[in-house]
């Protein structure tokens, strides 16, 4: 059982997944928010009959599914809409990120949570015991954005400010990964903070 939990956020194109996949190789159990959501509204689980409940079939694919691509559209061009889906996700998401994190073997055990300064922070999240940023420039993000989804500038800026900004992220900050270098760098910061992180879990 692991009672000492780290949670990791950063924004998008900061290179969360690759500071994760470094922690896992490392032995550390990794509980992923994005998985866990999905698990949230899964075809035939409460969380989804309670999203139909509060918007109708209409968000169904024919084989009882979530049509992800029209609840999107929905939340996105709707504030109350996207806080009553928040409202039946996310306390589903948090519950299950705990239980994966405290049935987890090993010294620590890791929450990732992309929205995390959106979501509440340490208010919605008070089991965390650290939580580690990975931040980057916007430059940067806007760099990766581009590369990696093949989108123009106009829609990188645009992805990027639909999140926290950088300030309120770091503002939750107790370790920073500043993740602007090459990936080959993240090898020595997870490896310093795997090390700090298995002695405050001793401790």
């Amino acid at each position: 059982m692991s009672e000492f939990i780290i949670g990791i956020t950063g924004g998008v194109a900061s290179g969360k997944s690759a500071v994760t996949a470094r922690f896992q190789a490392l032995g550390i159990v990794v509980a992923d928010a994005d998985l866990a959501a999905r698990d949230a509204v899964a075809a035939g689980s409460e969380g989804l009959a309670e999203v139909v409940a509060a918007f109708g079939s209409r968000i169904l694919t024919a084989d009882g599914h979530l049509d992800r691509a029209a609840m999107r559209a929905r939340v996105f061009a709707d504030v109350d809409a996207r806080s009553r889906l928040e409202a039946i996700v996310h306390p589903r998401v948090r519950r299950q990120l705990m239980a994966e994190c405290q049935a987890a073997t090993g010294e620590y055990a890791i929450a990732a949570i992309p929205l995390l300064a959106e979501g509440g922070g340490r208010n919605a999240y008070p089991w965390l015991d650290r939580i580690l940023v990975v931040d980057t420039s916007i430059e940067t993000q806007r760099r990766r954005l581009m590369a990696r989804d093949g989108i123009d500038a106009d829609l990188a800026e645009r992805m990027i400010a639909a999140q926290a900004d950088r300030r309120q992220r770091l503002a939750l900050a107790d370790d920073v990964i500043v993740n602007d270098g090459p990936i080959e760098a993240l090898d020595a910061h997870v490896a310093a903070l795997d090390r700090r992180y298995r002695a405050l879990a001793a401790a």
